[in-house]
């Protein structure tokens, strides 16, 4: 195409623009409207009001509940009752008796028999050393004769500690002292009723202990039961003796068994009457009673 053409056309389109835009519309008769008739619905159910929508200031509070529900909760099983506790006093097995003796060790080698005295004083209210109480055995330090290595004389037991507190009866350089000088002894230093002896019955051990009097007792040490011999003493009676012999006091008794406090250990416990009864049995049951 020639460019005089291309713009030939240019000028044309412009007139004819310039003419569309510059020339008057023309006017028409306005034709009359037409009336707006309202569609009609189906029928579908009965009339309602509508209600408007309720802005927030508008809203109404809620009308209190006149019946609260709360939530059901099943009630549990029904338990069988508990038995009900019922407090009880302690009371001891029937036959069953112990009082409160203090427990003192022996405070030399072989004074068990004042170490007895001085708890069975003490559960009276008598207070006194051992050593003190001891001053009243008037001890005889002479030395046994001895054969073959058995003692065929010595001193007497029954009114004086025999041999030296602090010496050994293995070594045969001391013994100890029975019932008679002990029940004096006791008897002048606050306890006037004691009584003592030898050949008591093991009931009338067993009702003192049960009637809360303390017993002392003359068995072997340990409740051991080694050979029994005997010596004749310078005044001319006859010692029965063990190389073993030990004196205790009895605080306790049970149907089966008594309670010991043992001077030798400073120690309390409970023993077999078959064991009691036999090795207090070799020296002829001697005892002393406090009460």
């Amino acid at each position: 195409m020639k460019l005089s053409t291309l713009a030939s056309m240019t000028v044309l389109g412009g007139t004819m623009a310039s003419s569309l835009i510059m020339s008057p519309v023309p006017k028409h008769a306005a034709a009359p409207a037409a009336p707006i008739v309202a569609p009609v619905l189906a029928f579908t159910g009965p009339a309602e009001a509508i209600r408007r929508v309720k802005h927030t200031t508008e809203l109404e509070a809620p009308a209190t509940p006149t019946e609260i529900y709360e939530q059901y909760v099943p009630p549990p099983p029904d338990p069988t009752p508990a038995p009900v506790a019922v407090a009880r006093a302690w009371a001891p097995t029937p036959g069953y008796v112990t009082f409160p003796v203090p427990i003192y060790r022996q405070t030399r080698n072989l004074n068990c028999e004042t170490a007895a005295m001085q708890m069975g004083l003490a559960y009276y209210g008598h207070y006194y050393s051992q050593d003190a109480l001891f001053a009243y055995e008037g001890a005889d330090l002479r030395r046994p004769v001895v054969s073959n290595g058995v003692i065929v004389q010595w001193g007497d037991p029954y009114t004086n500690f025999v041999g030296d507190v602090n010496g050994s009866e293995t070594a045969l350089t001391g013994y100890g002292v029975y019932y008679p000088v002990i029940l004096a002894i006791a008897r002048s230093h606050g306890v006037p009723n004691a009584y003592g002896g030898e050949g008591f019955s093991a009931a009338t051990v067993y009702a003192e202990l049960a009637a809360g009097h303390p017993v002392q007792i003359w068995m072997e040490a340990r409740w051991s039961r080694p050979a029994m011999r005997s010596w004749t003493a310078w005044d001319g009676r006859v010692i029965r003796y063990s190389l073993a012999e030990h004196s205790v006091i009895l605080t306790g008794v049970s149907p089966t068994q008594v309670r010991v406090n043992d001077d030798q250990f400073g120690s309390q416990y409970w023993v077999s009457k078959g064991t009691f009864e036999s090795s207090w049995r070799d020296f002829n049951n001697m005892a002393v009673v406090y009460r």
